[in-house]
């Protein structure tokens, strides 16, 4: 009931979005993002191939392995400049069990960043397939925002639609072998990526 007033309240978004042109943000791409942030350094720059990017539909989008002394992280960043022809962002919580994983613990935790008032919450899946096991940490953001739930972030989109006249956004995902070093990873680059794109 919740995700049908969701789609109805952001078709009419887009509907009176459709009647103005729409403020596309100016932004950088995310390949110049820093290699090197903290302690984290990049080790490897990863490529989706044509099919997963034809699924994503991302206008912009960022995949590498990082690593710290003792610690490793990957980092996901999917951009969207515009949700008006249904290019949306595509829920971790969907895409894993359809790669063969399995969730364990499904919660939200929050996270303290340096110069925020308040922190962040974020989604939390431990995952397992097979032997491998992993933590995926994810969340969306748009403009000063940080949202968990994928129906705040769609009711979000429909009030920035109305209200600024845009509606773009972006998925953010981190995968660690534990929490304290998807947490400590965030921490690193969070402030970097938030000002990447000034205008957002």
């Amino acid at each position: 009931m919740i995700f049908n007033l969701l789609l109805v309240v952001q078709g009419a978004a887009f509907y009176e979005l459709g009647r103005r042109a729409e403020v596309i943000p100016q932004s950088k791409p995310l390949s110049a993002f820093p290699t090197l942030i903290g302690n984290w350094q990049m080790v490897r720059e990863g490529v989706l191939e044509q099919d997963e990017k034809d699924v994503l539909r991302a206008d912009d989008y960022l995949t590498r392995q990082y690593a710290a002394p003792g610690k490793t992280a990957s980092l996901f960043v999917a951009y969207f400049r515009s949700q008006r022809a249904g290019q949306t962002p595509h829920s971790p919580k969907n895409c894993l069990p359809g790669s063969g994983w399995s969730w364990s613990v499904s919660d939200t935790i929050h996270v303290d960043i340096a110069g925020r008032g308040q922190p962040i919450q974020i989604n939390r899946y431990i995952v397992s397939k097979s032997d491998d096991h992993a933590v995926v940490l994810y969340w969306y953001q748009s403009r000063d925002r940080v949202v968990a739930s994928e129906y705040r972030a769609a009711a979000f989109t429909a009030w920035d639609a109305l209200r600024h006249n845009r509606t773009d956004t972006e998925l953010v995902r981190v995968v660690t072998p534990d929490t304290q070093s998807g947490v400590e990873f965030i921490r690193a680059f969070f402030t970097k990526l938030r000002r990447y794109n000034q205008d957002q």
